[in-house]
């Protein structure tokens, strides 16, 4: 196996505040905190969870933090501003995690009782969001969330109607406010994980990659028509093995997993082209002794949240030889300065790297928001120029195939009614061609239009 141990290289860039953060190709944009906000005391904890929103030419970032979540507009990165606050059932939380479908925010966390699972309405933004669902009925507390097309996937799901634990469980958003249960990993294998979690999960198309802390890695596809999981394979004996945490998926075939305790074991690069023949075919770090905690992929290149790093970003078209592309360190303190008790949960907790403008926001635990750029990526240079995208009638819940794209890059693709309603908003990761899920939606002609950051445009389809 190889293991890339990248060299310490510092360039000093953007300040805030009087501070001097070290990057490389990487502009610093602006950063935003609350100064009331409280930390949680086992571990210093005040931000956690983010995710990104688009609509109608803005962007907003969605991040976490003790007692809740804020919504902040980026339309103009330097200078953000506070749209509104969502307060939690409860304060002093470590953990929250926020995913967005159409003109919805998912809002969850894990900490203890009292807690709940909240649904947000983010279409009358900038100006405000709308709770439209604070409950603990459905389920109390979950650990992490994955949207794919219409489903929402939950980790370790708690309370309400899971008088016992779920490792997972995957939901309908066919009503967005008012999520319908469908299935759960243990329903279909109540004895195959004996630590009985699914820690976090990425899935496309209803494969699901789930991260199983010490279980390992494990390759479930749900099954919508006949409404259960299947296990396709899993990797329980791996290089530099620990509590396995997180993963994403690159284009190339590979998938990105990262293990979060012990503290500084490597990413791993495993091939998943052939889901029978799992092979990790690299490791590499950014430094060896810090903790990558989150990935998220565009194309091939790699966003990784790292604690005590900031953002690190890898070119893992290779997947025998990543390499570092730039990074910014969020975490400018010193190792254990100021009022943390612990060298574990200092830095980034995650990132947003999808935004149609190029903009990437980071949540730093101690920090807070972070709004950066690359400098020398060429992020921006698509032309969406020849694209077509087929089957053209469409059914609804069919996938259909968008091509013709030039380069590696997030696009952003949204489907208007005639009347101009947003009834559709998907980030899609992929480049060249690439699949996305129609949602559920009745007869008729539409509107698709592919956005960015750098040019637009529209097509009509039709839904039989």
């Amino acid at each position: 196996m190889r293991k890339l141990l990248l060299p310490f290289l510092l360039i000093l860039a953007g300040t805030t505040q009087g501070q001097v953060y070290q990057s490389l190709n990487m502009n610093l944009q602006s950063n935003w905190f609350d100064s009331t906000v409280i930390a949680e005391p086992a571990y210093g904890i005040k931000y956690n969870g983010i995710w990104g929103y688009e609509a109608n030419g803005r962007e907003y970032a969605l991040i976490g933090s003790t007692g809740g979540v804020y919504f902040i507009d980026i339309t103009n990165p330097q200078n953000p501003m506070k749209s509104d606050f969502v307060a939690g059932r409860r304060g002093a939380c470590i953990w929250r995690e926020i995913k967005t479908y159409s003109h919805y925010a998912y809002l969850i966390s894990d900490d203890q009782s009292p807690n709940s699972f909240q649904i947000v309405d983010l279409q009358y933004l900038p100006d405000s969001v709308h709770i439209v669902a604070d409950y603990s009925s459905l389920f109390e507390r979950g650990h992490t969330l994955f949207v794919d097309g219409n489903k929402l996937y939950v980790g370790l799901v708690r309370g309400g109607q899971f008088t016992q634990n779920a490792s997972m469980a995957v939901f309908s958003l066919n009503n967005p406010e008012v999520p319908a249960y469908l299935r759960s990993i243990n329903d279909d294998y109540p004895t195959l994980l004996p630590g009985n979690q699914v820690h976090d999960m990425f899935v496309r198309n209803d494969t699901v990659y789930a991260s199983c802390g010490y279980d390992g890695l494990f390759i479930f596809k749900y099954d919508s028509m006949a409404n259960q999981f299947q296990l396709i394979n899993s990797l329980t004996s791996y290089p530099s093995q620990g509590y396995n945490h997180s993963s994403a998926l690159a284009d190339n075939g590979t998938l990105i997993f990262m293990d979060e305790v012990p503290a500084g074991l490597p990413i791993k690069v495993l091939d998943v082209s052939d889901l029978q023949n799992l092979t990790v075919t690299a490791t590499f770090s950014s430094n060896p002794i810090v903790t990558p905690h989150n990935p998220f992929i565009i194309g091939n290149t790699c966003y990784v949240a790292y604690y005590l790093d900031g953002l690190q970003v890898f070119d893992v078209s290779d997947p025998y030889n990543p390499t570092q592309t730039a990074y910014f360190d969020t975490h400018n303190q010193e190792p254990l300065a100021g009022p943390y008790p612990t060298l574990a949960y200092q830095g980034a907790w995650g990132a947003y790297p999808f935004f149609s403008s190029g903009n990437i926001a980071v949540s730093d635990m101690q920090n807070g928001l972070f709004v950066l750029n690359q400098s020398s990526s060429g992020l921006n240079n698509l032309t969406l120029d020849n694209v077509n995208f087929y089957p053209n009638p469409a059914l609804s819940n069919q996938l259909i195939t968008i091509t013709s794209l030039k380069n590696n890059q997030a696009v952003v693709v949204e489907i208007y009614d005639l009347q101009g309603n947003l009834i559709f908003s998907k980030a899609c990761f992929n480049s060249k061609s690439f699949d996305v899920k129609l949602p559920d939606i009745a007869s008729g002609l539409y509107i698709l239009k592919l956005n960015n950051g750098t040019d637009q445009i529209s097509k009509k389809f039709i839904i039989r």
